[in-house]
């Protein structure tokens, strides 16, 4: 026997809309960027439904081209935790 649960959608709702959650997730992206180095920054995003999300992205080509060689993006997300 499973357990049964039930999500609360209003909950997750307003939790993803939250701008205090907005806010937590643009610091977090913003150290990642900063742990990434030089040409890597925390662009801004617009959504339908104004869901809460950062993209954290090259904006140089000498980033774009360290980043396809050594996953310098992927090696910065512990610095967001």
């Amino acid at each position: 026997m499973g357990v049964r649960l039930k999500f609360n959608s209003a909950a997750y709702r307003a939790l993803l809309t939250d701008p205090k959650m907005l806010a937590d997730l643009e610091g977090r992206g913003r150290a990642v960027a900063a742990a990434a180095g030089e040409g890597v920054e925390v662009l801004p995003v617009e959504t339908p439904r104004r869901r809460a999300h950062v993209v954290v992205a090259t904006t140089t080509s000498q980033a774009a081209k360290d980043n396809a060689e050594n996953n310098t993006l992927i090696r910065a997300l512990d610095a967001g935790r």
